[in-house]
């Protein structure tokens, strides 16, 4: 049997995720890595792929079943979505919340004038997180649903702050309010503000000569990233990021209170510890490379969310494996 053929479009944290999921996974090849940076700089893992660049995409058309976007939400995939959808099937992890409906028509429409598939919003929140939001309020729909994150690297927010100018390099902390939380485990159904949940915390090398003051401002002030939350920023040198700051953790709680009757009350909780937010986020995104593949194959077109893609899809496993084995 041919392997589905996957292309990397991005080789930062997540990019290098993603390599290392698709090596666990036998029905699939790493093929090709674009990069922004210059190939000859980049050393895979995978002896076999190639590193070109991003510009020489449209030579590698036919050679890739689905391609792999690994840039940030901020200011890559709104670009690199719709370009690279006129010429592969594609998955990102598009994680803008209040832009997701927006970008879900642009890619939506290059796909179908492309005859491709697109699944965008992949990851553990936009994704997991998603689904398990949707199972909850659906068997629950008396209640309400929460999301916490953290305490853990934000990779999106994180991308945001070091596309500020003067910033050097930044990590950023997503950290949940502890009494916040227990209030929705103890069954009070308590109303939240984006605020009262969560704690935003940047740590930020400067540039040389930057304004501190302006940095900050911009940070905390950034719409659908830092301007709804309490922000604390952190003005640290290079030697101190790699020190302290050089982990990837992350993980999270979705829970849903909701009662079936007057004397009935129910708590759903799923939750995440992550000890590498690329590499889980890497293997989400090529769980959903198949079901891409597997779309487009049958002859689908058009963008997709984890709402719209069936379980089985996802798995390498037969239906009758999946019925003998997990059902």
């Amino acid at each position: 049997m041919s392997k589905i053929r996957i292309g990397i479009v991005g080789y930062g944290n997540l990019g290098k995720g993603v390599e290392l999921a698709i090596a666990r996974n036998p029905d699939m090849e790493l093929v090709v890595v674009f990069t922004r940076r210059d190939p000859n700089q980049i050393k895979l893992v995978t002896k076999s792929a190639i590193v070109r660049s991003l510009n020489s995409a449209t030579a590698l058309e036919t050679a890739i079943d689905v391609a792999i976007l690994c840039g940030g939400s901020a200011t890559d995939l709104p670009r690199q979505g719709p370009a690279f959808a006129t010429l592969f099937n594609t998955v990102d992890s598009f994680d803008t919340h209040a832009k997701i409906t927006k970008y879900f028509i642009s890619m939506d429409k290059v796909a179908r004038e492309n005859n491709h598939i697109s699944i965008i919003s992949v990851g553990w929140d936009p994704g997991m997180f998603s689904l398990n939001r949707l199972y909850a309020e659906s068997i629950l729909p008396d209640g309400n649903n929460y999301t916490f994150w953290g305490r853990g690297v934000s990779q999106g927010h994180s991308d945001a702050i070091r596309r500020i100018t003067g910033v050097k390099n930044a990590i950023q902390y997503t950290v949940p309010i502890e009494s916040a939380l227990a209030a929705v485990r103890s069954g009070a159904n308590p109303k939240l503000t984006t605020r009262q949940k969560h704690l935003r915390e940047c740590y930020v090398v400067p540039e040389e000569g930057a304004d501190r003051k302006k940095i900050e401002m911009a940070i905390k002030n950034m719409p659908d990233y830092f301007a709804d939350y309490d922000t604390v920023v952190h003005f640290i040198s290079e030697d101190e990021l790699k020190l302290n700051h050089n982990k990837m953790n992350h993980g999270g709680f979705v829970l849903h209170c909701g009662s079936t009757s007057p004397l009935n009350q129910h708590l759903i909780e799923y939750s995440l510890k992550l000890d590498s937010n690329p590499e889980f986020t890497g293997g989400v995104l090529v769980c959903y490379a198949r079901a891409a593949y597997r779309l487009a194959q049958s002859g689908e077109k058009g963008a997709r969310t984890v709402f719209d893609i069936p379980p089985a899809l996802l798995s390498i496993k037969s239906g009758e494996e999946l019925r003998s084995k997990l059902l």
